[in-house]
């Protein structure tokens, strides 16, 4: 089917709302028709359907176009000859056709053979698996949909698989597939055998100055990347900074898991902020090296609990009195912080007290002189932890990037560079970088039942998403050059 134009592509459906219109208000005269709330819900379903129906179409072409449009402009750069230029495109018209082709087919769990749990949250888990087909290996988010429609969280599901769909680039994980059953919803995403930043962070305590510079310039470029879309995370934090297999930062967790957790939506703190500062017991002061002991203690267990931690949440987000893009710089500025004193600034005992100190950042935002840092990372963190209207990045990332405190750094091509600590990364299925989660039954469910909700509406309707790439791709995908 060929769409010529988004007005085209509407024009029959938009004649029969027209005439649905004019037939309902001649039924309507004298308010002698009453319409039923079951033939509202009716209405309202087709239209939903017909629109996403339609709307899918249109999606498939441009994506389809532009896809074409990149081979042509890959093929000019690289000088080829007409012959050579025929043959890549029929290259290419098999593949789209082989993508028609597998698209239309109904993606399962069975598709894939689970190897091994790599993560827990609050809803769900991460399994590495290896789909039978390819041999592919990739990270399987597995959501439970009873918990997602108990917490009322269905919302936050759908933006974020729409969120990745949109942000396909190099700063941001990849997910190839998502699909549903009748109990859980399903992310298949590019496995990062690097772990992530919280588990770097507890095996090396603190950072030097100068690796702290290359984990917060590519931070820097992955949050950036995400805002130019229109997204705002909110949730940046060491366990959502993972690592590829050269040790290169990617974000994570837009709204699932542990960023889901009842103690990280801004719900959660709407009594505490009601209350007074002498409400809260205030915590023993301690010295670094303890705070550093007790953080490092906690830390594990605050990542896989349904309590979390405040510490990275910037305070306008907790009193929803309006926040922009820079409150993630916040989250970094906290995050570096970490990096180079051993834990946040605002870490607690309790999740209660480190919001209080948060939300009094003037006087807690305390530097302690004996884990002396130099004055350009200092100022940096300052100003990313301040109010946000005088934050640094409100008025765009080049005013970040020219902060002196990096200083030589090749925003260019950083990404192609080293990673300023290495990682150890055996083969592409080595999941030595994360937990182990022992006594675990990795078989799938064998039957998948649906959980008990209202009739009337389809809390996940078009949650299914394949990528291109990752249905025409064949054979095991290499192992990245170290």
């Amino acid at each position: 089917m060929i769409l010529q134009s988004r007005t085209s592509i509407h024009a029959p459906f938009n004649k029969l709302l027209k005439a649905r219109s004019r037939r309902s208000k001649m039924a309507m005269v004298g308010e002698q028709t009453q319409i039923s709330n079951y033939t509202y819900d009716k209405v309202t379903k087709a239209k939903s359907s017909l629109e996403s129906y339609y709307m899918n179409l249109i999606t498939e072409h441009e994506e389809r176009e532009n896809r074409y449009k990149r081979l042509e402009h890959i093929m000019e750069e690289e000088g080829l000859t007409e012959e050579q230029k025929n043959e890549r495109r029929q290259h290419h018209a098999t593949k789209e056709t082989e993508y028609l082709r597998i698209k239309r087919s109904r993606l399962t769990v069975d598709d894939f053979d689970p190897l091994k749990i790599i993560g827990r949250g609050a809803f769900g888990e991460v399994r590495l698996v290896q789909k039978k087909d390819t041999g592919h290996v990739y990270a399987m988010k597995i959501l439970r949909k009873v918990d997602m429609l108990e917490k009322e969280q269905v919302a936050h599901v759908r933006a974020e698989r729409d969120i990745l769909v949109e942000a396909d680039h190099q700063w941001v994980v990849k997910m190839y597939y998502s699909f549903q059953d009748g109990q859980n919803l399903y992310l298949i995403m590019e496995f990062l055998p690097g772990g992530d930043m919280m588990t770097l962070l507890m095996k090396k305590d603190t950072f030097a100055e100068e690796q702290t510079q290359f984990y917060v310039a590519e931070a820097v470029l992955a949050i950036d990347s995400i805002h130019k879309l229109g997204f705002i995370h909110r949730d940046i934090k060491p366990d959502n900074l993972l690592l590829d297999a050269r040790g290169h930062i990617k974000l994570s967790d837009f709204g699932l898991c542990t960023g889901l957790k009842k103690s990280h939506r801004t719900e959660f703190y709407k009594d505490l902020s009601q209350r007074k500062i002498e409400d809260y017991a205030n915590s023993n002061p301690m010295d670094s090296k303890r705070r550093a002991e007790s953080w490092k203690r906690n830390r594990r267990a605050l990542a896989y609990s349904t309590v979390g931690t405040p510490d990275y949440i910037a305070p306008e987000v907790f009193m929803q009195a309006g926040y922009n893009s820079t409150c993630d710089y916040w989250s970094l500025g906290v995050i570096m912080y970490e990096m180079l004193i051993g834990y946040p600034p605002f870490c607690s005992e309790n999740p209660q007290e480190t919001y209080r100190k948060v939300m009094n950042w003037k006087e807690t935002l305390i530097f302690p002189p004996e884990v002396p840092i130099s004055a350009d990372p200092k100022d940096l963190i300052q100003k990313f932890c301040c109010d946000g209207e005088h934050r640094l990045g409100i008025n765009g990332v080049n005013e970040i990037k020219s902060h002196s405190f990096f200083r030589g750094v090749d925003w260019e091509h950083i990404r192609e560079r080293p990673a300023a600590i290495p990682v150890d990364v055996k083969s592409i299925t080595d999941t030595s970088n994360f937990d182990e989660f022992s006594d675990v039954d990795l078989k799938w469910p064998s039957h998948q039942q649906e959980p008990e909700k209202d009739d009337k509406i389809d809390y996940f309707r078009d949650y299914t998403f394949k990528r291109f790439e990752g249905l025409t791709h064949r054979g095991r995908a290499p192992f990245p050059k170290q």
